[in-house]
C-alpha cells in the first residue's frame, strides 16, 4: 500500500554540516525541525490526577483533520461515585480509552467500562456527564485502585 497515513518518525543519527555560515544556518534549522517533529510525534507518557494532559496522539475521525486526545487518572478507595470534573463532557465526541485496576490488598483485578448493570464477581464502571459510577454484583472488596480516561478533543 502506498496510501498509508503514518510516516514513521525517524531521526537520522548523522548529518553533514557545511562550513559556509549561511548553508550551516539552513542545515541547523532543518535539523531542529526534524528533531522537534520526531519528538512531538510520540505518545506523551503523562498520567496526571489533577487535570487533563495532552496524550500526544493524533486522531483523524472528523473530515480528515487532526484532533488531539486528553488523559486523566482518577484514584479511588471505595466504589462511591467519583466526580470526574470534565466540564465539556457533553461536547466530547469520543472516549478513546477507559481502563483501570484495583486491589483487594492481596490480588489485583482489571477494571473495565460497562453499562449500568453489574456483572457478578466484577467491578466495572460507566460515565455520566458528572461522575464515574461503579457497578458490580458481589465483587471482591477493594482497598485502592485507579481509572484512566482518555478522550478526543472536539476541536
Amino acid at each position: 500500500m502506498n496510501n498509508v497515513v503514518n510516516n514513521v518518525s525517524f531521526l537520522r543519527t548523522s548529518r553533514e554540516f557545511p562550513e559556509e555560515l549561511h548553508q550551516l544556518t539552513v542545515e541547523l534549522n532543518k535539523s531542529y525541525v526534524d528533531i522537534a517533529n520526531t519528538v512531538n510525534n510520540r505518545i506523551i507518557s503523562l498520567f496526571p490526577t489533577t487535570r487533563p494532559a495532552i496524550t500526544g496522539e493524533n486522531w483523524y475521525v472528523f473530515q480528515n483533520q487532526r484532533q488531539q486526545s486528553f488523559r486523566q487518572v482518577y484514584t479511588f478507595t471505595t466504589t462511591t461515585a467519583i466526580s470526574h470534573g470534565i466540564s465539556n463532557f457533553t461536547s466530547i465526541p469520543y472516549f478513546s480509552r477507559m481502563w483501570g485496576q484495583y486491589t483487594d490488598g492481596t490480588n489485583w483485578y482489571g477494571l473495565i467500562p460497562a453499562n449500568s448493570n453489574g456483572v457478578a464477581g466484577q467491578i466495572s464502571f460507566y460515565l455520566t456527564p458528572t461522575q464515574i459510577v461503579f457497578v458490580g454484583a458481589g465483587p471482591p472488596a477493594l482497598t485502592k485502585g485507579i481509572i484512566v480516561l482518555e478522550w478526543i478533543s472536539n476541536a
